[in-house]
């Protein structure tokens, strides 16, 4: 019989845990994803007016990718203290550096303003985005996971991964609803600031939320025996995740690499290249993004459910393979300049996309054990995301510009879903291990985290 410190939690209980988490996670993509958007459309000539367009976007996009830089830093720090104090006390910590760096950046003076220091004070900004994402990711999938039972951890910890696309259907909405209202001159003066201020609400929202929910039973276990040790004897999350666990946090990287890089070409990028190689207006395409983006809402609990009937490695494994297939017949849809075209290229895109995403909360939290399982899972997310997500877009349009062909983009992204195939197919199946297990050393626990559980016994 379960322990009452493991027993799965009443169903409405869950489900509270689980909006408080999908809540959060849509509040931070709607502020990550809203500056990607934004410097697609926008701040490569409010912050970098004295430079070419496509260079003025590829410094755009640089800043962008800074985001993606600090995000390790985030994972480092959040997954230390996460599997030391708790999942919620650092959620609502991400939380409050996102919404605080979102609304920062919608009352920031443009270059024609303050000069070069506009610039550099968004950059700054943008490191506090990715530093609070770096850390929110792992947190909020963990406490779904670690609140479920295994049965179906899979679709339960697949919300969370929803946050994405609600968060990209916000962002874009709000953006395309302003384009649609605003001419282009009353955009670029001030409506582009609603969006970022609009932030400094939902974090209110949020918080409220995620206050009211409780910290995970496993977690709580494992603390309550690492607290019967002695302080000399306890190694540090990321010390214990590099000696037990170096070869799952290898696995969780590769994996993201076919993931990431092809969802920042997919919703990215393609501002860039619909509207100067294919001629599409920005509204249309900001409008495929919209619907596609809500289609893969739709799609991720369903992935999700799918990996607890067969297994996170064949799902994963099909959106990979399925993703690299997409990339010819994605730029060619694209290239028609049509909007049902773009709108089947995009969408077609993100379901395959969702097939990666919906396993993955599950497939990196039933790698580590419990109180490495912040870091370890933060850690091969967040590492990964520097080398994929963060220059996909730079490296997109720097491939547009130098060859004015999408045929080395599409090669780009294949050979990401090349190397996550292999990763993924070098991985262990892990959809019926039991993370009160996993934390207690027993049953289905990889052999790494028996040992390490031993040691905290």
């Amino acid at each position: 019989m379960s322990s009452p410190a493991t027993a799965p939690p009443a169903p409405s209980n869950l489900k509270r845990i689980v909006a408080a988490s999908l809540i959060g996670t849509t509040i931070e993509w709607y502020d990550f994803f809203l500056y990607g958007s934004a410097a697609a459309l926008v701040f490569n000539k409010l912050f970098f007016p004295d430079s070419d367009p496509l260079v003025g976007t590829l410094l755009s996009f640089l800043t962008y990718a800074v985001g993606f830089a600090a995000r390790p830093l985030g994972a480092l720090v959040f997954g230390h203290y996460g599997d030391r104090l708790g999942r919620k006390k650092l959620l609502v910590l991400s939380l409050l550096l996102m919404g605080g760096a979102t609304f920062a950046i919608g009352l920031l003076p443009t270059h024609a303003t303050i000069g070069t220091a506009a610039p550099v004070l968004l950059t700054v900004l943008r490191l506090v985005q990715g530093f609070a994402l770096g850390g929110e990711w792992g947190g909020a999938v963990l406490l779904v996971s670690e609140h479920g039972d295994a049965r179906r951890r899979g679709f339960w910890a697949s919300w969370p991964q929803t946050g994405a696309p609600a968060g990209q259907l916000l962002a874009t909405g709000v953006l395309s609803l302003l384009t649609a209202l605003l001419s282009d001159e009353a955009f670029g003066d001030w409506g582009w600031r609603i969006p970022f201020l609009l932030s400094g609400v939902l974090v209110i929202v949020g918080l409220w939320i995620r206050l009211s929910v409780d910290e995970s039973p496993v977690f709580q276990q494992a603390l309550e025996r690492a607290e019967a040790k002695s302080a000399q004897d306890e190694r540090t999350p990321l010390v214990s995740v590099l000696r037990y666990h170096w070869r799952d946090v290898l696995v969780a990287m590769g994996a993201r690499m076919a993931e990431n890089i092809s969802y920042y070409v997919i919703t990215a990028f393609i501002l860039v290249y619909a509207t100067t190689s294919a001629d599409v207006s920005k509204q249309t395409a900001l409008n495929a993004v919209l619907i596609a983006s809500a289609v893969h809402f739709a799609v991720i609990p369903a992935w999700g459910a799918l990996s607890d009937r067969i297994g996170r490695r064949p799902v994963y494994l099909l959106g990979a393979a399925g993703v690299g297939l997409w990339m010819f017949p994605f730029f060619a849809l694209i290239d028609t300049g049509e909007f049902g075209s773009l709108l089947l290229a995009v969408t077609v895109g993100l379901v395959l996309h969702g097939a990666m995403y919906a396993p993955q909360a599950a497939f990196f939290s039933e790698m580590f054990a419990t109180r490495m399982r912040y870091s370890g899972a933060s850690i091969g997310a967040q590492f990964a995301s520097v080398a994929a997500g963060a220059p996909a877009p730079l490296i997109a349009t720097a491939l547009l510009s130098d060859y004015d062909s999408s045929t080395p983009i599409s090669l780009y992204v294949i050979a990401a879903a090349v190397l996550t195939v292999v990763a993924v197919a070098a991985g262990k199946e892990t959809r019926h291990r039991d993370l009160a297990e996993v934390a207690s050393g027993a049953g289905t626990a990889p052999a790494a985290s028996r040992k390490e559980d031993a040691r905290a016994r």
